[in-house]
């Protein structure tokens, strides 16, 4: 019931866009490893100055002036709580910033290559890509409120992951997306559950990623599903497959009613789809029909990339691995 672009000859539609990715030095990185080094060098101050709490006077400690040993042995673990404690906070603010850049430490790699499709190689070429989107929607947020003085930004709004603009631009010219509004505005939102409608975090673009471009059947069946459910409460209803297949459709001069054609499609797709007749689809219908006939899996527009265009973005990341 959906059709698709088909692909233009060539290189694939993602490998100019991916190289770009790779290699580019943007001043919105520079400016992520400046702030990376002043939080640093504050970090080392903080815990300076803990490991010294009596503070010191030109170079001179000072020295304790009397009291009860229960009272020193008090301030020890105090100093050594306040210790602990920016410790403690020093470690969670880097590993968010590390996740918000696209960098991981050895054992969040094995995670990520555990918990995905990927190998350690894919993932750290899929973080790079991350980092390079993460600061196109930055440069975006800057010229967007230097055009428009009236627009005030969220303060480091840019940098909370993927936003709908650059994401958008994603599908279309890399994954060979060709869909109207309302399913790209679905895609997005259902990219990470839990998190739908949120900018896209590292996490939730490599799990996303793993489904997009490698995900087994159950996977993409519980995608899509969640894209066409628009309301997300568990079914896909008439009006639901009205709104998506009217979309879809290219209203011809010719047709006196062009809604009568939709709704004869919903008609057929809930003969198709709705296992137990009960006039909407569950979840349960649509994995049942899915397996059956795999063809319906896109029943109600594209939502996943073209078989060209994957293998162009695989075969870029294998490129990167063959190369290390």
């Amino acid at each position: 019931m959906s059709t698709r672009r088909q692909p233009k000859e060539g290189a694939g539609p993602g490998r100019s866009a991916l190289a770009a990715a790779f290699t580019s030095n943007t001043k919105g990185g520079a400016m992520i490893m400046k702030s990376v080094s002043i939080f640093l060098a504050s970090g080392r101050r903080a815990s300076a100055q803990s490991r010294d709490p009596a503070g010191s006077n030109n170079g001179t400690a000072a020295q304790p002036t009397g009291g009860s040993q229960q009272a020193k042995e008090h301030q020890g673990a105090a100093a050594g709580t306040g210790r602990t404690t920016i410790s403690r906070d020093n470690r969670r603010i880097l590993a968010r910033m590390d996740e918000l850049n696209g960098k991981l430490n050895p054992k969040m790699l094995e995670m990520y290559k555990r918990r995905t499709h990927f190998s350690k190689v894919e993932v750290e070429a899929l973080c790079k890509i991350y980092r390079k989107l993460v600061a196109n929607a930055s440069m975006n947020s800057k010229a967007l409120a230097a055009s428009n003085p009236g627009v005030i930004a969220k303060a480091g709004s840019s940098m909370d992951g993927i936003d709908r603009s650059v994401f958008r631009e994603l599908l279309h010219s890399t994954f060979d997306i060709v869909t109207e509004e309302t399913l790209m505005e679905r895609i997005f939102c259902a990219w990470e559950k839990g998190y739908e409608g949120l900018p896209i975090r590292l996490e939730g673009w490599l799990m996303g990623l793993s489904t997009f471009l490698k995900g087994s059947q159950a996977e993409k069946t519980a995608f899509c599903f969640r894209v066409y459910d628009l309301n997300s409460d568990g079914f896909i209803t008439k009006d639901e497959m009205f709104a998506l297949l009217r979309n879809c459709l290219i209203k011809q001069p010719q047709d006196e009613d062009p809604d009568e054609g939709v709704k004869d499609l919903v008609e057929i797709a809930l003969r198709k789809l709705d296992m137990d007749k009960d006039g909407k689809i569950s979840f349960q219908d649509y994995q049942e029909a899915i397996a059956e006939e795999p063809l319906l899996l896109e029943a109600f527009g594209q939502c996943l990339p073209s078989d060209r265009a994957t293998m162009s973005f695989l075969s870029t990341l294998q490129a990167q691995e063959d190369s290390n």
